[in-house]
């Protein structure tokens, strides 16, 4: 998958004439033929789809260069807006949940993020991870690499975190997987940012690379401005509602005075002497 979430199409595996559930089954003459002309069809079908899968990887490629000097241009730009990754990655709906509180101590000195596809994008990408000096590691620089074989099966590896003593936000995690049971399905559901980065088991259930890559990536900013963007809907609703309740006041004022109105003219009405009758 590229960048932007555009995916390659899948060429559809080929089939031939003597293709088995053709065969196993009794047609009369005329549709056996017509069957085995559809199979040849489809068969070119299959050709043209492994074409445009090429094309569209060639697309891919190109565009992926083009928009470099823009991401790069970006990261600058985002270097002079404190913790701006941070609040971009605790915005988000998936990555919050994994992110522990002493992790956002850790990765407000998240000064950048890249991500990097290999010039084969179908071979995989890098993501990593800049960091300004902090009390936590030394590294400045942590990279996870996801290679793809073509065959469904990915691996990964990842630069190894040198935390500084007393300050490995893994030990903790690693504590708490220790005393629960369930094997590596508890394991995921109570990993945590530092766990997924150093966790390399099994990347082909590794959704939150994607996401890093496919979502976060292209468009940080949308998830930056979260909170801007909810306290803007919170103010609509709140003046549509005193609007609301304006015209409703309104509406109980006027009926409150055609009903006086209504009591004055029954009052006007004059009294008649009952000698006048």
């Amino acid at each position: 998958m590229g960048e932007n979430g555009v995916e390659a199409v899948e060429p559809t595996s080929k089939k031939s004439k003597t293709d088995p559930t053709v065969q196993e089954q009794e047609f009369d003459k005329e549709t056996q033929t017509a069957l085995e002309e559809i199979d040849s069809c489809q068969n070119e079908i299959d050709s043209m789809n492994e074409k445009a899968s090429e094309e569209i990887l060639k697309v891919e490629q190109k565009y992926n260069t083009l928009r470099k000097p823009f991401f790069d241009k970006r990261n600058e730009i985002i270097k002079n807006i404190p913790k701006f990754w941070l609040t971009s990655f605790i915005n988000h709906p998936q990555l919050s949940m994994i992110i522990e509180e002493d992790e956002e101590d850790a990765l407000q000195h998240l000064s950048k993020l890249e991500v990097e596809e290999f010039e084969d994008i179908k071979s995989g990408f890098k993501i990593n991870f800049f960091f300004d000096s902090n009390p936590y590691f030394e590294n400045d620089t942590l990279c996870k690499e996801y290679q793809l074989d073509g065959k469904g099966d990915p691996t990964s590896t990842s630069t190894l975190v040198k935390w500084k003593e007393g300050f490995d936000l893994t030990a903790k995690a690693a504590q708490k997987a220790a005393l629960q049971k369930g094997g590596r399905k508890r394991k995921l559901e109570n990993r945590t940012f530092f766990t997924w980065y150093s966790d390399n088991e099994d990347p082909s259930n590794d959704e939150i690379g994607e996401i890093i890559k496919d979502d976060m990536w292209p468009n940080p900013l949308q998830y930056f401005l979260v909170p801007d963007l909810e306290v803007e809907n919170v103010e609509e609703e709140e003046e549509e509602d005193d609007l609301d309740e304006e015209e409703g006041d309104n509406v109980v004022v006027m009926e409150e005075e055609e009903e006086d109105d209504g009591e004055e003219e029954d009052g006007d009405v004059e009294d008649v002497d009952p000698e006048d009758k």
